[in-house]
């Protein structure tokens, strides 16, 4: 038997070959397993948004599935780490009637994005605000148009880390270039 061994090992194109299939495998099983973690958080923040979705938006009392939580409903997962769309409400942890809280001290505002989902996104101390290329402390207005970064809730909200403004008349980019085609 180490006469086997030591005849395999005296083949170093075998063994290498050995080596890196190895070596794929275990990159594609990392592979797929970050696969279903970042699935796995997809699908949870959508469940938590559903199942709040009544508290938070004063929704009807079964939530939003109607209590019947078997009958998923088609189509792709909300974003979990960010949103971008129109602010139609903004709220603070002084007011009466606020939006749900995670904590004191947090200010919330409601956006409208993609498809009409509203969706509450809170703010804190450590949230930066950017309105071009400055950082503002209170410049967030109903009717702006923002995109946050940030980390999901228990709650089905967005806990902004991020917050970007654009301006109305919009950011002024240089003009892509055109490739011409000579064929």
């Amino acid at each position: 038997m180490l006469e086997a061994i030591k005849k395999i090992l005296k083949n170093r194109d075998v063994f290498r070959w050995v080596i890196i299939g190895l070596a794929s495998f275990v990159a594609l099983v990392l592979v797929f397993g970050a696969g279903v973690k970042v699935g796995t958080l997809k699908a949870g923040y959508s469940y938590r948004w559903a199942e709040n979705y009544h508290k938070n938006f004063a929704g009807p009392r079964g939530g939003f599935m109607g209590g019947d939580w078997k009958k998923i409903p088609r189509g792709e997962f909300i974003e979990a780490h960010g949103a971008f769309g129109e602010i139609i409400e903004l709220k603070s942890s002084t007011d009466s009637t606020s939006l749900p809280q995670a904590s004191s001290g947090q200010e919330s505002f409601v956006i409208k994005g993609r498809g009409d989902v509203e969706k509450i996104i809170v703010t804190t101390a450590d949230t930066i605000i950017k309105n071009g290329m400055e950082t503002v402390n209170n410049g967030l207005k109903v009717g702006d148009r923002v995109v946050i970064i940030g980390s999901p809730n228990s709650e089905g909200q967005i806990e902004a880390k991020l917050i970007r403004i654009f301006s109305e008349d919009g950011i002024k980019l240089p003009m892509r270039p055109r490739f011409r085609s000579f064929f």
